[in-house]
């Protein structure tokens, strides 16, 4: 069983609106920020576009929706499990195989858990999001993020992987600026086709929040809008 903590934060249900095919946050005070998810993927659409003129559109539409689904599922099952919730009906036998990759990682290094899927913002960062789930991992409190794969991170190169602790890091500003409870560590745990052990990537926040505000100025400045607080 997984131990909740309750904490002091200024949460409130972030609304999200969608302009242009990108993900918008409106905050209390009426502001709007990108999605983090927008920010990064960004800096990936022209790889993606020569991916799919290659494969061809119908191919890389199946690609890409089943991809969806796989992380959603799997994520949904993580969610649930650390929940202290039984496994649902109906789960496809390959994405309870993905889940069972994890839940050893989870049992065993997963401590208390402040948060899943938390919607946040930080004025400073001009960006919001949706983290996967704050909890203390090695007996640190972490930044956790949970990935499904068809080949391990290392074959993509050491790009995804800065991607993802990079969105990651963010969260981890996010969650302190409006909770005043610092975050250091950021965790990526993937699942991997036709592989019996998770992967699972540790790092610190501060080591990726420069690259992060990086892509942040250069996304703002490429779509005319107006600079990070």
């Amino acid at each position: 069983m997984f131990n909740h903590v309750s904490f002091e934060s200024d949460e409130f249900e972030l609304k999200t609106v969608s302009e242009d095919g990108k993900r918008w946050y409106v905050t209390e005070s009426g502001g709007k920020y990108p999605s983090i998810t927008t920010v990064i993927s960004y800096f990936s659409k022209n790889a993606i576009m020569a991916w799919r003129k290659r494969v061809g559109e119908e191919e890389a539409n199946k690609v890409s929706l089943k991809a969806s689904r796989r992380g959603t599922n799997v994520h949904l099952l993580c969610e649930d499990y650390i929940n202290n919730l039984p496994v649902k009906k109906g789960v496809m036998p390959s994405d309870l195989e993905m889940f069972s990759i994890m839940k050893s990682v989870l049992d065993e290094r997963v401590g208390d858990v402040y948060a899943q899927e938390y919607a946040m913002y930080s004025d400073h960062l001009g960006i919001a999001g949706r983290c996967d789930c704050i909890a203390m991992f090695d007996g640190k409190l972490s930044i956790i993020d949970f990935k499904t794969s068809k080949r391990p991170l290392s074959a993509f190169g050491g790009d995804k992987l800065d991607k993802y602790f990079r969105q990651a890091a963010g969260y981890a500003v996010m969650f302190e600026e409006r909770t005043k409870i610092p975050v250091s560590q950021v965790v990526i745990i993937a699942a991997v086709d036709n592989e019996i052990h998770p992967e699972v990537h540790v790092s610190r926040r501060d080591d990726h929040i420069g690259g992060l505000i990086g892509m942040i100025d250069e996304y703002y400045t490429k779509n005319g809008m107006v600079g990070r607080q």
